[in-house]
This record gives C-alpha cells, sequence and structure tokens, in this order.
C-alpha cells in the first residue's frame, strides 16, 4: 500500500521515525479506531504509546528535551497518524502549535520551564483564537486582557478548542487595549497568555470553566470545548514573550504551520480512503468478476491516486519551504486548500465504490466520511486559504509603474 505519498531525499533518521510511527499505527491504531470513534472515547492507551514514541516533543529542540526535528519529519508523522485516525493527529497538533509559539517567541524562562514537561507530554498543549461569534474573523475577538497590579485579570468565552478538556496549557488570544493609544488596528492590540490549569471540566482553576465536549458530527474522540473566563487572574509572566500587543502575530505564524499539519491531514485520510477503495475494489464482484476489473472503477481509482500523490507533494514542498527559513503563506494556504478538497473528494470516490456498505458503520469508510469535512473548515476555511492565496499571488505579481 505504500507506493504512493513516497518523499524523496530523507535522512536515515525521518526514515526510521515514519517507519516505527507507520508500525504503530499499523498495530496501534487502525485496529481500534472505529471502535473508540463510535464510542466518542479518548484514546488515552494510543497517547501513552506516543508519549513512548517521543512524538510529542518531535520538534522541540533537543536541549529541551525534544528530538529537534523539522517542520516536515513532524508533517510527515501527522500524515501517517492521520492515515490511522485523524482525531489523534489533533490532539498532537494543538500541542505541537502552542510548543511552536513557545520554541519561537518564548521568554527564555517560559521555554525553560514549559517545553521539557512538553517534551515528556506531562504537559499538554491547546490553543484558541476563536469565540462563537465571530469564525474566520480573528481580528473581531471581544475577549479581554486588564492589567491588575502585576497580573492581568482575563473575560470572555471562547469556542472550538481542541484538546480543551485533556490539556493542561491553554494558549489564549485577548484584546489588550493598555499602552496602545485609541485608534490601534485591533491586530496590534492582542496579547498571548499562556493559561495553566487542571484537565477535566467544570471549574479547571478559579475564574475558568470548561462546560464539557461538542458533540460532533465526526473528529469524535479528541475534545472539542468551549472555555470560559470570568476573572481569571494570569500573571504578567506568562503572556507569551513578555510583550503585550503581539499575540496576533503569535497566532499566525503558529496557524501558519498549523496548516501545513491540515494539509498533512487531509493527505493520510486520503491515502487510507484509497488503500480501502482500491482493496474493496479487488474483493467486491459484479457480473462475474471483481469491480476492480470494470473501467468504470479503474477511472476513479486513478483520479483518486493522482489527487493522493498531488496533494502529498504540496505538503512537502510547503513543509521544506518553512524548514529553509523562507515565508510559506502561499504554500501552506495552498497545500491545506488542495489536500482538503482532494481529501474530501477521494473519501468520496472511496464511498463510492463501497456501495451499500459504504453506508454500514460496519466499514471504516463511514467514519472517514464524518472526519474528511472537518478539513475544510479546520485552521481557516478553504475560502479563507482562497483570499491569502490571492492577496499573496498580487504581491508577487505586482505590475510595476
Amino acid at each position: 500500500m505504500a507506493r504512493l505519498a513516497q518523499t524523496e531525499g530523507l535522512t536515515d533518521i525521518q526514515r526510521e521515525i515514519l517507519s516505527t510511527v507507520r508500525d504503530f499505527v499499523d498495530k496501534e491504531i487502525i485496529p481500534v479506531a472505529t471502535e473508540l470513534e463510535h464510542r466518542d472515547e479518548y484514546p488515552t492507551q494510543i497517547v501513552e504509546g506516543l508519549k513512548e514514541l517521543g512524538v510529542f516533543g518531535l520538534m522541540i529542540p533537543e536541549e529541551y528535551g525534544g528530538l529537534g526535528e523539522s517542520l516536515l519529519t513532524y508533517a510527515l508523522t501527522v500524515e501517517e497518524i492521520a492515515r490511522g485516525w485523524m482525531s489523534v493527529s489533533g490532539i498532537i497538533n494543538t500541542h505541537f502549535i502552542v510548543a511552536y509559539m513557545l520554541k519561537q517567541h518564548g521568554t527564555q524562562e517560559q521555554k525553560d520551564y514549559f517545553l521539557p514537561k512538553m517534551a515528556a507530554g506531562e504537559i499538554r498543549g491547546a490553543f484558541s483564537m476563536s469565540e462563537p461569534a465571530l469564525g474566520s474573523d480573528v481580528s473581531a475577538i471581544s475577549s479581554k486582557g486588564v492589567r491588575d497590579g502585576d497580573a492581568y485579570v482575563l473575560n470572555g468565552q471562547k469556542m472550538w478548542l481542541t484538546n480543551g478538556g485533556s490539556s493542561t496549557l491553554v494558549a489564549v488570544l485577548c484584546r489588550t487595549d493598555e499602552g496602545h493609544p485609541e485608534g490601534t488596528p485591533p491586530h496590534k492590540s492582542m496579547t498571548t497568555f499562556l493559561v495553566e490549569k487542571e484537565a477535566g471540566f467544570g471549574e479547571v482553576r478559579p475564574g475558568l470553566t470548561i462546560p464539557g465536549k461538542i458533540d460532533k458530527m465526526g473528529y469524535k474522540g479528541v475534545d472539542t470545548t468551549e472555555l470560559i473566563m470570568d476573572g481569571l487572574r494570569i500573571p504578567a509572566d506568562r503572556v507569551l514573550g513578555g510583550e503585550t500587543g503581539r499575540g496576533f502575530y503569535h497566532m499566525m505564524d503558529g496557524v501558519e504551520v498549523g496548516r501545513v499539519n491540515v494539509a498533512a491531514r487531509g493527505c493520510g485520510v486520503a491515502q487510507r480512503a484509497f488503500e480501502l477503495g482500491v482493496s474493496y475494489a479487488q474483493q467486491r464482484h459484479t457480473f462475474g468478476k471483481p469491480i476492480a476489473q470494470h473501467q468504470a472503477i479503474q477511472f476513479k481509482l486513478a483520479e483518486m491516486a493522482t489527487k493522493v500523490e498531488a496533494a502529498h507533494a504540496m505538503m512537502v514542498n510547503a513543509a521544506r519551504k518553512k524548514d529553509s527559513g523562507q515565508r510559506n503563506d502561499l504554500e501552506a494556504g495552498m497545500a491545506k486548500y488542495l489536500a482538503s478538497e482532494y481529501c474530501k473528494e477521494v473519501v468520496e470516490d472511496a464511498f463510492r465504490i463501497h456501495g451499500g456498505y459504504g453506508f454500514s458503520k460496519e466499514y471504516e469508510i463511514e467514519r472517514l466520511y464524518r472526519e474528511a469535512p472537518m478539513l475544510l473548515i479546520g485552521e481557516g476555511t478553504a475560502e479563507i486559504q482562497k483570499m491569502i492565496i490571492g492577496r499573496r499571488l498580487l504581491e508577487e505579481y505586482r505590475i510595476q509603474g
């Protein structure tokens, strides 16, 4: 099944990591994923196994106890995990984005305190931008942090928080007007706060409530929650980077690598859908022969495989560009847009190949069919990606004079 989505130019270490992860996915995730997903059960045993493999510290520098690997290694790891069960990749992704933001923007004290524990999976991260009323318009956030002596008091309601219950550290974006003159653009008066909390639901620290899991169509197992702040006191030394007004930039930097991650998830789910489709097509017989021998099905398989290959190539390109230190918002936007759209199409074609059985909860493709739509809206909708891509293209191709 490994002929598609090969990546050229990997080191021996990268190949070893990916081989280990694929082995773990095949033995520990795929056999139990559908059953856990139908029960909406958190995959505790799988998460413990990934901790032991060092996946939670994959991109955290070695000096903090991580593996110090590249974004490409991380993205290819996510692709393998999403191939097994997309929800597990979500548990890791939000943790990774917070660790990345700390590594890039944290004070030395913040890095020294959080990163070793995050590399070991002892502290588990989540991040929170969205609110109930604003959707993609991040600049319209209303959650507020107000200075009070040596602390900030946070008030507001956040939405769509992946790992909201299971995390113990949440990077929360709030508006902070202090020190910013009237008329400051909204995105320049936002701050990221590092909020430590207990795992679980209810009041997880004074002034902070995680009401419970949001019941979702797919993407089950992982907890998606609201977050309510009511007089939540956060010490001033828990402002990310030690400076207010930089939160929007911190979050956008995190989301940029998050988009590569979502592209990788789309690639992984699409690969699994292709595997299921091509396998079923060789087992199911109609009119005296396997349906794989009908030209209509071969055309579907050809289109599916081409989409898997194209999405993988764009995702790898976006990751390598970021790793080389170059700006990659154009490539990440294109990869996320293409991979999520192609994922939906490949999953639907695999579903069609299964015929009536695709509608049965007994078959894995039913789960994939409910999971794929999340990728169309996660880390910015397709429409947001197209806005980013369009603006960047106009920058690149601006007519001179």
